[in-house]
């Protein structure tokens, strides 16, 4: 709501995350709000997740390992990277590597930040998103049984 009673606004001219999907979701949570009396329908712009569709893609879901250092602090993060090598590209001559980073905090080490740059990244970012959102740990992805061979498995497989 804006200063003015009973205006909203949402979208870009809000100065938040700049993406068609977020406005969407926002608008429909403000809908659930406004007339259906679901007073807990709030848009979380801590996890939103983001991909840039370029070659290789770029996504992303949560925090940063600089912004993570600033809510939690250095000592109660751990950051976990990997490298591979998509399938897709490894038998031919424009090999790719892909880089992917998982970060942690707290002594559950609760993800708080996912983010990867290669092959495939750009459809595995929604679903580690719905983990995350519903608090997803470390020790979940560990727990968690790899799909071999794809990239996503770096992220459960991480030490």
């Amino acid at each position: 709501e804006t200063n003015v009673p009973s205006i909203y606004a949402l979208g870009d001219v809000t100065g938040k995350i700049e993406l068609t999907p977020v406005a969407i979701k926002t608008g429909r949570l403000l809908s659930e709000r406004l007339f259906n009396g679901k007073t807990n329908a709030k848009m979380d712009f801590q996890m939103v997740p983001t991909v840039i569709f370029s070659h290789p893609a770029i996504g992303t879901v949560g925090l940063t390992e600089a912004e993570a250092i600033k809510e939690y602090g250095q000592e109660n993060i751990k950051i976990y990277t990997s490298s591979f090598t998509s399938m897709y590209t490894a038998m031919d001559n424009h090999r790719q590597m892909a880089k992917f980073k998982l970060i942690t905090a707290g002594s559950k080490e609760h993800i708080v930040g996912l983010h990867g740059i290669g092959y495939g990244v750009d459809e595995m970012i929604q679903g580690f998103a719905v983990a995350m959102k519903t608090g997803a740990t470390k020790e979940d992805f560990d727990a968690t049984v790899a799909i071999h061979p794809t990239g996503s498995e770096e992220f459960v497989t991480m030490r």
